[in-house]
Order: structure tokens, then sequence, then C-alpha cells
């Protein structure tokens, strides 16, 4: 039923508009703890993969996460959210069809999560406000609140991170998480003296 289907759409964009002025809230008024915990690479970036399947279903995404990623310690719920927001902004200010680069590392305690694209790019103007709260690029009417972004920031600034963004050449947007994380090698688990 198409209403119903209408009905279902409003509701799940009233949730994201609730979760995300709580979470503006949360961020200044500094009662955003961070829960770290052991996570793991490919689920930190499945999860909000898979939460938007569907309007990710005709953009071409490649999924590339270094070979021997350690598992990391941050807060999964936060990190994930944010890497959703950027992903959610793809879906609304790319074309359909157009590739997204999603690529992971770790080197020397920290983690690196990139998301780029070809698409349109920004202005300067818009590189410079992007994580400013309640700011939208004109590139396109989505019927956001344009908090998404400062809560990407918000969130990676409560893990000692550090967000950017910047424009690939020769078209195109690049968006960079980098967090200072403990680090956990899975051949650390394996005690061989005990064979």
């Amino acid at each position: 039923n198409k209403l119903i289907g209408e009905i279902s759409i409003a509701a799940f964009r009233l949730n994201r508009l609730i979760d995300n002025l709580l979470n503006v809230q949360r961020l200044e008024s500094g009662m955003m703890k961070i829960k770290p915990d052991w996570c793991d690479i490919n689920e930190l970036i499945g999860s909000p993969l898979n939460r938007l399947k569907d309007e990710l279903a005709s953009h071409r995404v490649t999924v590339t996460i270094q070979e021997d990623f350690p598992i990391v310690k941050l807060d999964f719920g936060l990190i994930e959210q944010a890497l959703f927001n950027i992903l959610h902004n793809e879906t609304l200010y790319t074309d359909p069809e157009t590739d997204i680069f999603i690529n992971a590392w770790y080197e020397q305690g920290m983690m690196t999560i990139s998301v780029s694209d070809f698409g349109k790019g920004f202005t300067q103007e818009e590189l410079d406000r992007l994580f400013s709260k309640f700011y939208r690029s004109s590139v396109k009417t989505t019927g956001g609140t344009g908090l998404g972004l400062s809560i990407v920031k918000g969130f990676v600034e409560a893990h000692n991170g550090t967000v950017k963004v910047e424009n690939n050449l020769p078209h195109g947007a690049k968006f960079s998480l980098m967090i200072p994380t403990e680090a956990l090698v899975l051949t650390d688990l394996l005690d061989f003296t005990d064979f």
C-alpha cells in the first residue's frame, strides 16, 4: 500500500531528526561519554552500508580494507553513526551510478577511514562550512536538517580524532576520519607456548 509506505518513510525521517537533535544536545552539553570496546573494521563499515542498502542500490560502492587491519578500541555506536551520516549524505548529494570508495587503514596508533566519490565536489564556501550546525549545501534540495556532518565532527572529536573534507581532482569529494586508538592484532591473542 502506497500510503503505508509513505507513512513509514515519514516516521523514519522523524526518528532520524529526533536522534540527531538528541545527539547535538548531548554533544553541546558535554554529556557525551564514549564507551570504547574492541571493534572489527568489517562490521564497523558493513553496518552502515547494510542500513543504507536501498539508498545505495544505484551507486557503485567499493570497500578496501588494509589486509592486516587490527581489532581497534572505540565506541562502535558513535563511529558507526558517523559513517552512516557521511554515507547518507553520499546518497543525497551524488547522482545514481556514482562510484563511492571506502578505504580503511591503521598505522602507528591511528585508524583512518576515508569515503570518496567522483561527484560534483564542493565550493570553497561549502568546504569551510560543511561541519557547521544546520548548514546545508546548496547543491541539491534534500529536506535535511544540516545536522549530520556536525554530529560526525562531534563524535570523531569525542575520540580525540579529527575529520576533514576535501575535493578530489578533477572532481568529487573525500571525507577522512582519523582516530587514535589502541589496536589488537589477532596473532597477539594466541599463546603458542601452550603447544
